[in-house]
């Protein structure tokens, strides 16, 4: 009968406005969850013939779908270095145990801490997937979890010293000799540096220059001075000479060449012995450089400009850093920097075909296909900004007028059913 059809039809579009209701709340409710991307209700009406019957009459509407809506949320800045956010496409990699399932989830949620293991999880323990860091300062190719040592950081032996500075020119040749007992009256220019041995023990070390040719002419000798005390064989009181060797400079005050003439290695007490030292001043035209990206000699008072040395002490883990080419590093007490990995992004075919799974996360099904995993900001993935949080994209001014909209269709629904329901009492009461 064409009356119960008629109430049949009203029944299945309160039902569909019920569940569409359902999914507007659900969009209120994470409005201010961080990642959260909303929804929609698709409506498919509902055949009451066979397919392809002209003039059929439909048997009402059933909401077929809560469509997800991945537009991107306004970031939000948190000024917390373990915040990171994604513009642009894709999702962090955690993996982790959710609602009975053991493997890898994707999220656009970026708050990050550490656990007691010093791995990278987000608020609910899922570990942060990435490519971890190999001893050369690469990044592997293989995805693991993100793990800092929280342990002491071992210390790194010096090997290289670095130095860039300026020799006068017109500075005469010293009278004497140099002399390591008597270095500052027999060089003309020096400065300090700070080295480390291998137990991470800090150590002094004195450069001094000579200059070996007359007023304006290229040549001088570097000598390199530690304490007498501090060196295995040494003096206490004196200096020890550990490194020598001569610099040419061309007569536009280019450094032309650098040849150390002896030592070169050091042997401090009680750590290892012989360790290597090589000294860069710059690199010589004769070694195929222009001889001025390091120490020149011009007609100016000498200085040093910069210095450097690749050794450090032994540290006490502070904290970490996560920096926008999504590279996570471990902070310590010695002022180092270590980069434990770089975060990994995946980026889906459809991801409106992600399955959710709950707790700010989605997995990948057969309708999303496989993650393309790799380096934020390669092959379309998105770039990361610290510091920052993404927001729901949740848009409440137009869930309230999708919930006006949904409400008045709710209730014209309900209209058919009670017209309906009159007429069918009008019919019941034909044979009175």
């Amino acid at each position: 009968m064409s009356i119960l059809t008629a109430m049949s039809t009203g029944v299945s579009g309160l039902d569909a406005e019920g569940e569409a209701l359902g999914v507007i709340g659900n969009n209120l409710a994470n409005s201010n969850t961080i990642g959260f991307k909303e929804s929609r209700a698709v409506f498919d009406n509902v055949l009451g013939a066979s397919v392809g019957t002209e003039g059929a009459i439909g048997q009402g509407v059933r909401m077929s779908t809560a469509q997800q809506i991945f537009s991107e949320g306004a970031l939000s800045n948190t000024g917390l270095s373990t915040d990171v956010a994604l513009s642009g496409d894709g999702f962090f990699v955690v993996n982790g145990g959710v609602g009975g399932q053991t493997g890898n989830f994707y999220t656009r949620a970026g708050q990050t801490s550490l656990d007691k293991t010093g791995t990278l999880v987000n608020p609910d323990g899922l570990a942060f997937q990435g490519y971890p860091a190999n001893p050369d300062g690469t990044f592997s190719t293989t995805m693991g979890p993100m793990k800092v040592n929280t342990s002491a950081l071992s210390p790194k032996t010096t090997t290289s010293l670095s130095m860039t500075a300026n020799l006068d020119s017109s500075q005469a040749t010293p009278v004497a000799a140099f002399d390591p007992l008597n270095p500052g009256t027999t060089s003309n220019y020096s400065t300090s540096m700070q080295i480390y041995d291998s137990l991470g023990t800090a150590h002094t070390v004195n450069v001094f220059f000579a200059k070996t040719g007359a007023a304006g002419s290229g040549t001088w000798d570097y000598h390199v001075l530690a304490s007498g005390s501090e060196v295995t064989g040494g003096t206490a009181g004196q200096n020890s000479e550990i490194a020598t060797g001569s610099l040419s400079f061309t007569s536009s005050g280019a450094l032309q060449s650098n040849a150390p003439t002896s030592g070169g290695t050091v042997s401090f007490n009680g750590a290892t012995a012989n360790q290597p030292l090589t000294f860069n001043f710059g690199t010589p035209i004769a070694d195929g450089g222009t001889g001025l990206d390091g120490t020149t000699q011009y007609s100016a008072a000498s200085s040093v400009s910069a210095q450097s040395q690749d050794g450090y002490s032994s540290g006490a883990l502070t904290g970490i850093s996560i920096d926008g080419t999504g590279t996570v590093s471990g902070t310590y007490t010695n002022g180092q920097t270590i980069p434990v990995g770089q975060l990994a992004v995946a980026k889906f075919t459809s991801n409106t075909g992600l399955g959710q799974a709950g707790q700010n996360l989605w997995a990948a099904t057969k309708d999303s296909g496989l993650p393309a995993l790799g380096a934020a900001g390669s092959g379309g993935r998105a770039a990361i900004v610290t510091g920052s949080l993404e927001s729901s994209n949740v848009d409440i001014s137009a869930q309230f007028v999708d919930l006006i909209a949904h409400q008045a269709s709710f209730q014209a629904d309900s209209k058919t059913i009670t017209t309906a329901d009159q007429m069918l009492q009008a019919l019941m009461q034909m044979k009175q």
